[in-house]
């Protein structure tokens, strides 16, 4: 979560400037799968990170951690030890209810983000030339 007011939306919060590095979108699909699993070990979580991940990079296990600890350190999730199960010690992460009030926020973001990506991909599209090539195809969609 941001510390201050955003240099360029004031107090419009939140926004994709006070978010921080959006880049592959890692943060708001980490607080998902916390909130939809309650608690769960970073493993576990870079199974199902791609199934919900946002863009077409590829989300690497080492980003995961990145952002788990992060995400600690803000007071949105927390985690221990669980050394119960044979094998290594796990850490397992749990979202606090700082972390769930920061997804809601992840979801605004993201609204006004799809909102804009809409915007330009219609401008893009009225321009295109209609002796052009054929749109490219990703995920089942035309772009």
């Amino acid at each position: 979560m941001a510390k201050r007011p955003c240099k360029r939306h004031g107090r419009e919060y939140p926004c994709t400037c006070a978010m921080g590095n959006l880049y592959r979108f890692v943060e708001p699909v980490v607080l998902l799968l916390l909130k939809k699993k309650g608690k769960s070990y970073g493993y576990d979580l870079s199974i199902d990170l791609q199934t919900y991940a946002l863009t077409d990079a590829e989300i690497e296990r080492a980003a995961l951690y990145r952002v788990l600890r992060q995400l600690e350190v803000n007071g949105n999730v927390t985690s221990e030890w669980d050394v119960k199960e044979g094998g290594p010690a796990r850490r397992v992460y749990k979202l606090t209810a700082k972390g769930k009030a920061h997804l809601d926020e992840w979801a605004t973001v993201l609204d006004h983000v799809s909102a804009s990506m809409s915007r330009f991909v219609r401008a893009v599209r009225t321009m295109r030339d209609p002796n052009s090539a054929k749109p490219i195809r990703r995920r089942g969609r035309s772009i």
